[in-house]
């Protein structure tokens, strides 16, 4: 009798263990994406401008499934420099991860840049 206790007591602990996981902040159970990595930002180029915008506009904000006019998709259009300076948090550790762009890659110096931008406060120059 004991050892049936025992079992059904293990079996609500994974139960109530295992209820606790879903639908988080990143859906299911998928993890938090990893912090970005350590950039040494002095050589980045970051100006949102001539930088970080181009970069935003030629891969994450090309249409309504992505980021651009009518997006409903995480933060997002990413039209304006007032909407990608709202949405940098998100940003940030979603290019970082990997886990954006949906479509293509963004090379290493590209997501350095976006980092860096953020870093040094995400400025409208």
């Amino acid at each position: 009798m004991k050892k049936l206790s025992v079992l059904f007591g293990m079996i609500a602990i994974i139960y109530i263990g295992a209820c606790g996981k879903g639908g988080g902040a990143y859906g299911g159970n998928n993890p938090p994406p990893p912090p970005p990595p350590t950039v040494n930002c002095t050589t980045v180029p970051k100006a949102f401008a001539a930088d970080v915008n181009p970069i935003i506009q030629s891969v994450c904000a090309t249409d309504a499934t992505c980021h651009g006019a009518g997006s409903i998709n995480g933060p997002g259009p990413l039209l304006t420099y007032s909407q990608i300076y709202n949405a940098r948090g998100q940003i940030g550790p979603a290019v970082a991860s990997g886990l954006m762009p949906k479509v293509g890659t963004l090379s290493t110096a590209q997501k350095n840049t976006i980092a860096c931008w953020i870093s040094a406060g995400a400025p409208n120059n």
